[in-house]
């Protein structure tokens, strides 16, 4: 059974940095796009950054020259770095990955949800 499996979360101050990271396990034939999104309590689950599987790069405006997304296809593992982290940042961050089970099959597959809260 294929998961995305995220860690990296956690509580910092205003100002500092987090990494969050997402892997992906079980039997596939390959991952397509890759992306983060979060959702911040009472708001809707946003866009904050995607990649595709040549390194391609998407980012939200409010994200823009702080967060830096990442993916080492060996290692089946994507990555967020988080800097100069604001209050507003503060939400669930969920992974996401179009997952090729086989060639010409592929799936959208979520991770389970990272807490990031940024205090001020």
């Amino acid at each position: 059974q294929v998961q995305l499996v995220e860690s990296g979360g956690g509580l910092v101050q205003a100002g500092g940095s987090l990494r969050l990271s997402c892997a992906a396990t079980g039997s596939f034939f390959s991952i397509d796009e890759m992306g983060w999104y979060r959702q911040a309590p009472g708001k809707q689950r946003e866009l904050v950054a995607t990649i595709t599987s040549g390194g391609a790069t998407n980012y939200a405006d409010s994200v823009k020259g702080r967060f830096i997304i990442s993916r080492d296809n060996p290692k089946n593992t994507m990555y967020l770095q988080m800097n100069s982290l604001e209050p507003e940042d503060t939400a669930v961050y969920y992974c996401n990955g179009r997952i090729r089970t086989h060639f010409w099959y592929a799936d959208t597959h979520w991770g389970q949800g990272t807490q990031v809260t940024v205090s001020s």
